[in-house]
């Protein structure tokens, strides 16, 4: 089988799962349909880009339409950065001024105006003939390039933050959901980078070697979008956990340096903190699976800023790790008692706080040393 056939074959099938996953996400119930119409229109765009095996069986030489299809790749990664920003805050919503992230497709196609899309069909053949020596074409592959290299850097800052975010303000198990996020982004950047090297050789003397690695990305996309309808399948309710307004506690304690600072005595912080622990042990909040800071603060009339600069900076805990410390207290009393060794460890993670078995064997080994089994051997 030649490796035109394989590129053909292998377009039909990463369409068609595309496509399926496209309707999958688009028909979900969920209440959050943002972020699902978000990475559905990333698919599709992606999927337009795929199709130029095809668009070639169809199409004898180059057109406006073609040309125009491909320019539309800019909008992959600012859509999917539009995604991870959907999933990452509750309080996303598509603003008009997302609009700037059309930019450079707008710059790239007044850019071609002149010399492919306002000439005849002859001329725009000797743009495609020649396109090594083509400005246009040596601009637009340069800033694809850039604008790769820029958005991904800013998904991952973005993703830190949010996770750090998450940690000081909320106890739930959707952390999960971030490291999963953060390896499908890291995923995707891998693949965008195979992406620049194979544009980096179709402009060089060597492009029957850009031709070889089209046919292998073509096959680990459609790894990409398998294994991810594999992750959507088992977690169709994507999380969204965070208020963009809230503050990292590194923020809050530099504002505070830079303002007049409230001065707090060692009495009242100690108070604050006997009342919080008070809490904790008699109240047992932490067995509240979705358990956040502003939900303590609330409860024991703390204001949230000083609650998390208790915790996150006095305490020197991410507020994720400071409820789950009391949670793998009460596993760890439930594990020692005989009477209850009947007891599974799926029961126990549920009692206790958890929803997730790899997020209490995570934290049951960070805070013991042990995983919970092993524990309870030890006994």
């Amino acid at each position: 089988m030649d490796k035109i056939n394989v590129l053909i074959i292998a377009t039909i099938i990463t369409l068609f799962i595309s496509l399926l996953l496209i309707f999958f996400l688009l028909t979900v119930k969920t209440k959050d349909k943002t972020s699902n119409i978000l990475f559905a229109v990333f698919l599709f765009i992606n999927a337009i880009d795929l199709t130029d095996p095809l668009f070639g069986l169809m199409f004898d030489g180059p057109s406006n339409l073609g040309m125009f299809k491909t320019t539309i790749a800019f909008f992959q990664i600012p859509i999917f950065y539009l995604y991870v920003l959907s999933v990452s805050y509750s309080d996303f919503k598509l603003k008009p001024k997302y609009l700037i992230h059309a930019i450079p497709f707008l710059i790239v196609n007044v850019v071609l105006v002149p010399r492919f899309y306002a000439v005849d069909a002859a001329s725009k053949m000797d743009f495609i003939i020649n396109r090594r020596n083509m400005i246009e074409l040596q601009f637009t592959h340069i800033l694809i390039h850039i604008q790769i290299i820029v958005y991904f850097t800013t998904i991952f800052m973005l993703l830190k933050k949010a996770k750090k975010l998450y940690l000081e303000n909320n106890a739930g198990t959707h952390i999960n959901s971030y490291n999963w996020l953060f390896q499908f982004t890291t995923v995707l950047a891998i693949l965008y980078l195979i992406v620049i090297v194979k544009n980096i050789f179709k402009f060089s003397e060597y492009p029957y070697i850009s031709e070889g690695i089209k046919v292998g990305i073509m096959v680990l996309q459609l790894f990409i979008i398998c294994w991810y309808l594999f992750k959507a399948l088992n977690n169709p309710d994507l999380f969204r956990n965070i208020d963009s307004k809230l503050k990292l506690v590194k923020d809050i304690v530099s504002e505070e340096k830079t303002n007049t600072p409230t001065v707090v005595s060692d009495k009242e912080y100690n108070e604050e903190l006997l009342k919080l622990q008070r809490y904790m042990n008699e109240k047992k909040p932490f067995l509240n699976p979705s358990l956040t800071i502003q939900d303590v603060s609330n409860e024991i009339q703390i204001p949230v800023r000083d609650l998390s600069l208790l915790i996150n900076h006095k305490l020197e805990q991410h507020f994720y790790d400071f409820i789950n410390a009391y949670r793998i207290e009460d596993a760890k009393s439930i594990l020692k008692d005989i009477t209850k060794s009947k007891v599974t460890i799926l029961e126990i993670l549920y009692e206790v706080g958890f929803n997730s078995k790899s997020s209490f064997n995570t934290a049951f080994k960070k805070h013991t040393g042990f995983t919970p089994t092993d524990f309870r051997k030890s006994l």
